[in-house]
């Protein structure tokens, strides 16, 4: 075998493992995001105008009340805790805003895994994957949908997100949700690894 052919093969096997070997680190700080975040996923009751416009409005309570249940909240094991316990109160919290705009329908409200794509926010990007979240259902739950983080509470307008981010998912956490998808391939191969999995 010529040399300059063993130099083609040694720099291609030197390229593929440092892809794999960069795309393992970046899958484990993606899992690590995952297993740090709690996304609130809200079902309109239709996707009439009514039913649409008053989920931003439940939407708005929840988060408000979240906002206070994660006071002093340091990981996602307290703030899941917190937001069982506060289940009931939270339902109510939705009730009356439903009936303060005249919808009669129910709420409900639970803690579960879902899955979920990549998704970019206004500013940071989530990947792909089952995350905890906090499944609120308005009437028949058949309208479209809603999604955001609630912990840490990046959906909030006070919320802090570089000290909250940095604090919950830490260093490498913080730095890989707030890279692009448009620049950033490999969140492309955790969705599609993810998606796989989820088959399953």
């Amino acid at each position: 075998m010529k040399k300059h052919h063993k130099i083609e093969i040694s720099l291609a096997i030197g390229l593929v493992a440092t892809i794999i070997f960069s795309v393992v680190g970046f899958g484990a700080d993606c899992k690590k995001v995952r297993n740090n975040v709690v996304r609130l996923h809200i079902l309109a009751d239709s996707d009439c105008e009514a039913d649409q416009n008053v989920k931003l409005l439940v939407r708005d309570a929840l988060l408000e009340s979240g906002a206070e249940i994660f006071s002093g909240t340091v990981d996602v094991e307290d703030a899941s805790g917190a937001l069982e316990c506060e289940k009931e109160e939270l339902i109510r919290v939705a009730e009356n805003v439903l009936r303060e705009n005249g919808f009669d329908y129910g709420v409900s409200i639970n803690l579960e895994r879902e899955y979920y794509t990549t998704r970019t926010y206004d500013t940071y990007t989530l990947p792909a994957g089952e995350y905890l979240s906090l499944k609120v259902i308005l009437g028949k739950g058949e309208g479209h949908n809603w999604w955001c983080v609630m912990f840490p509470p990046l959906c909030l307008p006070a919320a802090s997100p570089s000290a909250d981010i940095d604090a919950v998912l830490g260093t490498d956490g913080a730095k890989l949700i707030k890279s692009s998808p448009k620049y950033e391939m490999r969140f492309k191969i955790v969705e599609a690894y993810e998606t796989v999995k989820s088959w399953f």
